[in-house]
């Protein structure tokens, strides 16, 4: 009695709070100047509105022990405001236990602080379900938050949401301690070779792959469910959704990708905090897929995998969906560790376009910024513009396009010292990717294992890239630039820490370097800067 009491009490504060701060709207999360500085045209980002009508889980059954599974009461309480037109879902201090969350229109999920909303490690409770994952149309354990055709919907607040990720993900023993493997293997699973895999139907789906982490020759529901475990879903799953706003809240420890919105409209991201172990394969704190009018601001990742990357699909997959991720502004970031800061790719069959990036900090991520592709993928990125980007502490390439990704070979054609080609182009056809029309400037990066990497397509060099105001220090590695064309760099500073060559070229074409033309050049070869 005395419990529900103090439910009670908790409730109606958990409601007078929030309609003190419900007063007034969300603050629009970047200053609107942008939008008459931005080099593309694009219309200004809708936030979603809501009704003043307010329930509290715990009117629904909720119960904040960590024990009790309040799966039904989140969504009874989403449906019930959801039928009422539309209001404020509150989810008060405390640790829920929870199944699948599924969002509805007109719905707000607002969390208190000190609110831990912790998914269970019972995979069974997550449906498998025909979906996307990494670009290609396959089937995924359902979500542990999802919503899908809805309008008008956010999750805001101050609470925490935990994918309890560990009893999903498999674990190299290369990215572990000797103590931490040693633990890791005590809690049971399988060891193969030198992977940990959480069961054996994990490891049953992990054989099953061909193309990556989405199995084949899986035909029957019975089949499916053998490799329940390794049909990791997403943290979040937002597809064709519109007005979407995600603001305030932490999500941690997904079972893969942590935030994935894929084909919505007019969506935000504002003071968001990703947190996922640095050994969490495929981690990624943010995967934006095929959407159109985001913003990205005031947020802090921590990744196992890429950190703010754009996708739109993979090979065929994604050149029939035919949707670019395009019109995107992310500004004021901070990330902390992961393979890419910002990344473009590799899944980008459908094109990426129109993107500002700006006021961006990378401390520690494997790669500052990342465009990756390969032959196949088909796609078309262009329009991308990046500034005032700070990095320190980057392992690898500060900034880096690589359309051999994955390690394909790029030993197809050589040069000569005159530029003079021998071997035999690949055709060009709907599956070869292009980058063209990037734009970098005001980069200073302090610590880089190498400086910058251009590696493009023979048959489709990576073309009209301009880079203006970079200054990389303390590089263990200068630039290479290899297949590119109509490059335009001023004010390149490298310097490296052994004193190697800072600039090298090998199969360019009308290349500028701080006022130096390049007509041609073949063979790989040091430039003076």
């Amino acid at each position: 009695m005395r419990k529900n009491y103090r439910y009670q009490l908790l409730s109606l504060a958990a409601l007078l709070l929030l309609a003190a701060c419900k007063k007034q709207d969300t603050d629009y999360p970047i200053d609107k100047a942008v939008y008459n500085r931005l080099p593309f045209k694009m219309e200004e980002v809708q936030l979603p509105s809501f009704p003043d009508y307010q329930v509290s889980i715990t009117e629904f059954g909720a119960v904040p022990d960590g024990i009790t599974l309040n799966t039904k009461a989140f969504n009874d309480a989403i449906n019930h405001v959801y039928e009422k037109g539309g209001g404020t879902v509150v989810v008060p201090e405390g640790l829920w236990l929870t199944g699948p969350i599924e969002m509805r229109s007109n719905v707000n999920l607002y969390t208190e602080y000190n609110a831990l909303v912790y998914f269970s490690e019972d995979h069974s409770l997550y449906p498998i379900i025909e979906t996307s994952f990494e670009g290609l149309d396959t089937r995924r354990c359902q979500s542990p938050i999802s919503a899908w055709y809805c309008e008008n919907i956010a999750i805001t607040g101050h609470g925490t949401f935990d994918g309890n990720g560990d009893t999903w993900r498999a674990v190299k023993k290369s990215k572990l301690t000797e103590s931490q493997w040693n633990r890791l293997i005590k809690k049971g699973g399988i060891v193969d070779g030198t992977t940990w895999y959480p069961s054996e139907g994990s490891l049953k789906g992990k054989n099953a792959c061909v193309d990556f982490n989405n199995p084949t020759g899986i035909e029957t529901m019975e089949d499916w469910l053998s490799i329940r475990d390794w049909l990791r879903p997403v943290l979040l799953n937002f597809v064709k959704c519109k007005r979407v706003l995600i603001e305030g809240c932490t999500f941690k420890n997904s079972p893969a990708w942590c935030l994935h919105p894929r084909s919505c409209d007019h969506i935000t991201l504002n003071k968001v905090t990703v947190v996922n172990p640095w050994y969490s394969q495929n981690g990624d704190a943010l995967d934006l897929e095929s959407c159109t009018n985001a913003i990205i601001a005031n947020c802090h990742f921590d990744a196992g995998d890429d950190a703010i990357c754009l996708k739109s699909g993979k090979n065929e997959d994604g050149r029939r969906r035919g949707e670019p991720c395009k019109n995107v502004i992310i500004q004021n970031n901070v990330v902390l560790h992961g393979h890419g800061g910002f990344v473009v790719g590799s899944e980008m069959s459908g094109g990426v376009q129109n993107i500002f990036v700006d006021n961006c900090t990378f401390m520690g991520t494997d790669v500052g910024l990342r465009f990756k592709s390969c032959r196949g993928r088909g796609g078309l990125v262009e329009n991308i513009f990046i500034s005032n980007i700070n990095m320190i502490n980057i392992p690898n390439e500060a900034i880096i396009f690589n359309l051999f990704y994955n390690g394909k070979s790029r030993a197809e054609v050589t040069y000569d010292e005159d530029g003079n080609m021998s071997g035999e182009l690949v055709p060009i056809s709907e599956e070869t990717p292009i980058f063209r029309n990037i734009y970098i400037d005001n980069v200073t990066c302090k610590g880089a294992g190498r400086a910058i990497f251009f590696n493009g397509l023979p048959e489709m060099r990576i073309a009209n890239i301009n880079l203006d105001n970079i200054i990389i220090t303390d590089a263990k590695e200068g630039a290479i630039f290899q297949e590119s064309q109509d490059i335009t760099i001023n004010n390149l500073s490298i310097e490296t820490t052994d004193g190697s060559p800072k600039v090298r070229m090998g199969g360019v074409k009308n290349v500028t370097v701080n006022g130096t033309n390049h007509t041609q050049i073949g063979k790989l070869q040091t430039i003076d800067l």
